[in-house]
């Protein structure tokens, strides 16, 4: 049994901006890719709604600092064969950092703790694929369109920055980007038909990472 860990934020945990509320449960990508996998994969779906890849925002009850978190979420579901991190888009917050090199940084920091970790059972450190999110759109939502000012821009250079670092760094590397598309409900989230584009998408390439 191979096991996958899906690290993210609400495209993860499957924010609908429609309600809101929450994707069913088949419609969620990380649902999609263990379908499309099967059962001699168990994918992990661990995302909170509002993580940022390293940085703190004390605006919820609950810890969104990707990188503080980690190494609690490598423990509790090692061993792992692979971690796909899809994380950037609550950076582009102005009051996080709104800075597409200061995410990518982020990402740097997870891809060092990842393999950094003193996993319980002595074993190698999970293979890792950096997914860029689709970039932040324009929306008619007041609320949203001032959370993320400027995210569309910013949110664009992602792609071209998470590549470049898992070359660099020997990462795998999919731009969700290019399969799927903000809603402008709000401008950030995605609908179900978006959000299962990505799990579809994601599956030949973690066969090919897991050697399936």
């Amino acid at each position: 049994m191979k096991t996958v860990l899906c690290y993210g934020d609400s495209l993860t945990w499957g924010y609908n901006a429609e309600g809101p509320s929450r994707h069913a449960f088949e419609d969620r990508w990380p649902s999609v890719l263990q379908a499309a996998l099967g059962s001699s994969v168990d994918v992990v779906a661990e995302g909170l709604n509002g993580r940022t890849t390293a940085f703190d925002d004390r605006l919820a009850g609950a810890d969104r600092n990707g990188a503080t978190i980690l190494p609690t979420i490598l423990m509790t579901h090692a061993p792992l064969d692979l971690i796909i991190i899809m994380l950037g888009s609550n950076d582009m917050k102005p009051w996080i950092h709104g800075n597409p090199i200061a995410a990518k940084q982020g990402i740097e920091r997870l891809i060092d703790i990842v393999r950094g970790h003193d996993y319980p059972l002595g074993e190698p450190a999970p293979s890792i694929l950096i997914v860029a999110p689709p970039a932040v759109s324009r929306t008619g939502h007041a609320e949203f369109a001032e959370m993320f000012a400027g995210g569309d821009a910013a949110s664009e250079r992602l792609a071209a920055l998470y590549s470049a670092l898992a070359d660099e760094a020997g990462c795998g590397f999919f731009d969700a980007g290019a399969v799927a598309k903000t809603t402008p409900l709000d401008g950030v989230h995605l609908d179900a038909e978006n959000t299962r584009a990505i799990g579809t998408a994601l599956a030949p390439i973690v066969r090919v990472m897991l050697e399936l």
